[in-house]
């Protein structure tokens, strides 16, 4: 098992922050962003530091080559990476389960068309970051893209 994989689970265990959540096995709209909502992506939690979106591919998602655009596949990888994080949001700690990013590097390895999907996981948390990464499969399940991210943990704000 390699280190960053025993630090995952060490993060993910019963004890972890967001350890609470269950995860969903039905596909929900991002109706709390409106460019998720518009682009007409569905998500699902995965557990504790994991997370899935999905986008059926149409017209306006396009390039001029009729693959998802680059834009397209971004936006899906960073949301992936950070609904993967706020799972990992605490509350106590006055936490919110939005997340901002930080920096995002993607690689481009193929086309991305159909019904594309992007898995979302958090390599490790800190005391306020969460280090990410995602990958994005078309719809015969290849891999099209992949991100790594960082992620800031937004605070509450005090109201006075």
């Amino acid at each position: 098992m390699s280190s960053s994989t025993k630090e995952t689970e060490d993060r993910t265990g019963a004890d972890a922050p967001g350890a609470g959540v269950a995860a969903s096995a039905e596909y929900r709209p991002l109706s709390r962003i409106p460019f998720l909502a518009h682009l007409g992506a569905l998500w699902r939690d995965l557990g504790p530091g994991r997370s899935e979106l999905v986008l059926d591919q149409q017209p306006h998602h396009s390039n001029s080559l009729d693959m998802a655009h680059g834009g397209v596949v971004m936006t899906l990888l960073d949301v992936a990476m950070a609904r993967a994080g706020s799972t990992l949001a605490d509350a106590s700690r006055g936490e919110r389960s939005t997340l901002i990013t930080i920096e995002m590097k993607t690689s481009f390895m193929a086309p991305a068309i159909g019904r594309i999907r992007a898995e979302g996981r958090v390599l490790k948390r800190t005391a306020s970051m969460a280090f990410c990464e995602a990958d994005l499969f078309d719809c015969h399940g290849h891999l099209s893209a992949r991100a790594t991210g960082t992620f800031k943990y937004l605070k509450e704000r005090k109201t006075t």
